[in-house]
């Protein structure tokens, strides 16, 4: 039985909502689960620093972003501060069990109108768009909060080390940019078991950095 491919994301992540809109080519082959993570339980688990957190790459980030949503024909605006606190939008999402209508409220309002996450409107407008207006109650109850730190859990123990992540068939492929790969992929599975691919995979190191 084919598995459903596993979308892990973060509402920090600019580059998320640039990659919502291309899950469509995805679902051409496989039904996707969309999954919240906490991307700062991500970096702390793998010990890297986030891409805001390093100023230089900040602004670079920032620039990225901002041009490949306008060669992508996206609607985009950053939110009034990034980086910013996720965890209540990412839990309203969790007790929304991932809902697609909530997940792509989200984006919209967050990234392409620019809105502040945190906002109690904007929380209930993503609720609303579920068809779950009384979900932000819920976003206090240990029980959502234990499955967003599961998911986080989950996505590491499959190898996924930045936002947005797709998973499919135990294979990640992290990044917008990692789209097209993922599609081929899902034409032709071998590819990643035959010729260069395969002799990468398991290139042996030169040098490791001490750390």
């Amino acid at each position: 039985m084919t598995q459903p491919a596993l979308w892990y994301f973060d509402i920090i992540s600019p580059f998320a909502h640039l990659a919502l809109t291309r899950l469509g080519a995805i679902r051409e082959h496989r039904p996707v689960l969309l999954k919240p993570l906490v991307f700062g339980g991500v970096l702390k688990a793998w010990g890297q620093l986030g891409p805001a957190e390093i100023a230089p790459k900040r602004v670079h980030t920032y620039r990225l972003a901002t041009h490949l949503a306008q060669a992508m024909g996206v609607p985009f605006r950053f939110p009034p501060a990034h980086p910013f606190n996720p965890l209540a939008m990412l839990r309203l999402l969790t007790a929304l069990d991932g809902s697609e209508a909530a997940v792509t409220a989200a984006f919209r309002l967050v990234w392409g109108e620019g809105r502040d996450a945190n906002d109690q409107q904007v929380l209930q407008k993503v609720a609303d768009a579920a068809g779950r207006p009384d979900a932000l109650a819920r976003i206090g109850e240990q029980e959502v909060k234990g499955r967003l730190r599961q998911a986080t859990e989950d996505a590491v123990a499959a190898g996924v080390f930045g936002v947005p992540s797709l998973v499919i068939d135990g294979e990640v492929f992290w990044g917008v940019d990692a789209m097209p790969m993922a599609l081929d992929y899902l034409a032709d599975p071998a590819t990643f078991r035959s010729g260069e691919m395969a002799r990468i995979s398991a290139l042996p190191e030169g040098i490791q950095r001490q750390r």
